[in-house]
């Protein structure tokens, strides 16, 4: 490959890295601004808490959070500086029934989607398009109906939302599809004996 080339190549990938941060910025905007997102009180707000039943199987509880805008704090995203995070509370369960309890304790609207994670994949690299979400086919489901059960509109700032499945052993993606979320960093592994 001629110098030239290589530094066009180089140059047309720091334009596809900032396009990408400058749509996850207007998409944050957008969801606040037009779905209610944002609300006062912050991360860790206890306004609105739902009264969540009791689950069945093992219970994960994932945590969803940001700081309020894609290059605020630093994260685990695709670049340094990634603001948004979605965690587990564990890394491993048995197969089975796993419930799933998603709590927002960020600034803006999240949900969670269970993903297979073929072998060949590592967390956190999956494609995103022009829409800045990433393919959900083959999902065996979604945790976005606050203070509810499976899918919905999003799980608002300071509530919950929940889900049950059964797991068969292997690798799965926890991922959080709203536009631009998925590159900012919310993903984790959950490994399924």
């Amino acid at each position: 490959m001629t110098t030239a080339r290589k530094w066009s190549t180089g140059v047309w990938v720091i334009v596809g890295i900032l396009a990408t941060v400058l749509l996850t910025g207007l998409s944050l905007v957008t969801v606040g601004l037009l779905g209610g997102g944002f609300t006062a009180g912050g991360p860790g707000s206890r306004s609105g808490d739902c009264a969540v039943p009791n689950l069945s199987g093992t219970v994960v509880n994932v945590t969803t959070t940001d700081m309020g805008g894609p290059m605020m704090g630093g994260g685990h995203g695709p670049w340094p500086g990634a603001s948004m995070r979605l965690r587990a509370d564990r890394a491993t369960v048995e197969h089975g029934t796993v419930s799933f309890l998603v709590t927002n304790r960020g600034n803006i609207t999240h949900e969670m989607v269970v993903l297979p994670l073929p072998d060949s994949h590592i967390v956190g690299t999956r494609a995103i398009a022009g829409d800045q979400q990433i393919d959900e086919a083959g999902n065996l489901g979604e945790a976005s109906n606050t203070c509810g059960d499976g899918g919905g509109e999003g799980i608002l700032p300071g509530t919950s939302g929940w889900m049950t499945v059964t797991l068969k052993p292997g690798q799965y993606e926890l991922v959080c599809n709203l536009p631009g979320h998925y590159a900012a960093g919310m993903y984790t592994q959950l490994t399924v004996t």
